[in-house]
């Protein structure tokens, strides 16, 4: 199978620049989305992880039944995720009382055994690889799980550390330069780079979400949840159509 093939098969996108321009802009859509349904019209964590769940999972089987790769459904279905993660996060943590610690702890465990799974069962973990509707399964598994815990690990940054939320965007962010010097000047897995940039991008959208709309005596800005989540998805729409969009190759 030549390269052109594989690329048309391939249903995920190249990492670029572009790529991670919108990745945090979706993960602080989720937060500021995700709240809005929570908070702002007041179903609740529970109530509302509900709600995007169902979302989540059209959207990933939308993803898994597409032929090739589709960069509004794709995108689409990295937004499910972040919402879903907010919410969820926000019960593990508070709901159910374990904390930000333990939320986190929790979530950690839980992304390393699906990434220990999916590289028992297929051999690699490499978003190249991920052009079999299993290999899907596990990406998006994997996805969830990191947006997830970017949310717990965003909230206690900002909250338990007392960074606040400026404070932990700025360490987010220089976490976020660090990888991508290593990913520059040093050898270290390509793979493991890029799933701890995908981590990390998570709580700085999520801290940046809360600056926009959490109140001014907790150090946000007071924004309307609502105009900020139609601010940022007009963003990523503008993104989608004027930035390059290509398949990844496959690892084979």
């Amino acid at each position: 199978m030549n390269v052109e093939t594989k690329e048309v098969l391939s249903k995920v996108p190249a990492v670029t620049l572009g790529f991670w321009i919108i990745k945090i802009l979706a993960t602080t859509l989720g937060e500021t989305g995700g709240d809005a349904l929570s908070m702002s019209l007041g179903l609740g964590y529970l109530a509302s992880t509900a709600i995007f769940a169902v979302v989540f999972a059209a959207a990933v089987a939308a993803q898994i039944v597409a032929t090739r790769f589709q960069p509004w459904l794709y995108w689409a279905t990295i937004i499910a995720t972040t919402t879903v993660g907010t919410t969820l996060a926000d019960f593990a943590d508070r709901s159910l009382g374990i904390g930000y610690a333990g939320g986190s702890s929790l979530l950690l465990a839980a992304l390393l055994a699906t990434l220990l799974v999916w590289q028992r069962a297929l051999g690699t973990v490499s978003v190249a690889s991920v052009s079999t509707p299993r290999a899907e399964a596990f990406y998006w598994l994997t996805i969830l799980f990191s947006q997830t815990l970017g949310t717990a690990l965003g909230d206690w940054a900002a909250d338990t550390m007392d960074l606040g939320y400026l404070g932990a965007a700025l360490v987010f962010g220089g976490a976020l330069l660090l990888v991508a010097a290593a990913w520059r000047f040093t050898a270290i897995s390509r793979t493991a780079l890029f799933w701890g940039a995908f981590v990390l991008t998570r709580p700085l959208g999520a801290v940046v979400g809360d600056f926009l709309d959490k109140p001014l005596a907790q150090g946000g800005l007071d924004l309307s949840r609502f105009a900020a989540s139609a601010v940022l998805l007009l963003a990523i729409a503008a993104c989608i159509a004027l930035l390059p969009q290509r398949a990844a190759r496959t690892a084979h």
